[in-house]
């Protein structure tokens, strides 16, 4: 038990590779490239235990695709504005235009081919 509180207390926002997304800084941040999006919340499991994964792709795509997450709790208005009604929810953006939406847990393999679709990864 203890194993899994390390890995689902590792979910923070902040990680070296993953912008924390804000009402004040999301157009400006989304708005160039490819940027995939994660809203989530503290309390939601679901959003912890997708935090791995968004952390291995933000690690692995570092120069070509940004990854940012959005705390639905601290930015409601951000969620009203995209419709969130689920967590986690992921969306990806191309140069600030949503271009495919994602509503719970992902593997890495979707979220990567996901990705594939907008840029290529290798």
């Amino acid at each position: 038990m203890v194993s899994v509180l390390l890995i689902l207390g590792s979910c923070k926002p902040g990680h070296k590779n993953i912008t924390t997304l804000t009402s004040e800084n999301f157009v400006e941040e989304t708005g160039k490239g490819i940027v995939m999006v994660d809203f989530w919340a503290t309390w939601c499991m679901p959003c912890k235990a997708m935090a791995p994964v968004i952390e291995e792709i933000a690690g692995q795509t570092v120069g070509k695709v940004k990854v940012g997450k959005v705390d639905i709790d601290a930015n409601g208005s951000l969620a009203n504005h995209f419709n969130i009604q689920s967590i986690p929810t992921i969306i990806i953006f191309k140069d600030g235009v949503p271009v495919e939406t994602m509503i719970g847990i992902q593997s890495k393999e979707t979220l990567v081919n996901a990705l594939s679709k907008y840029i290529t990864l290798e």
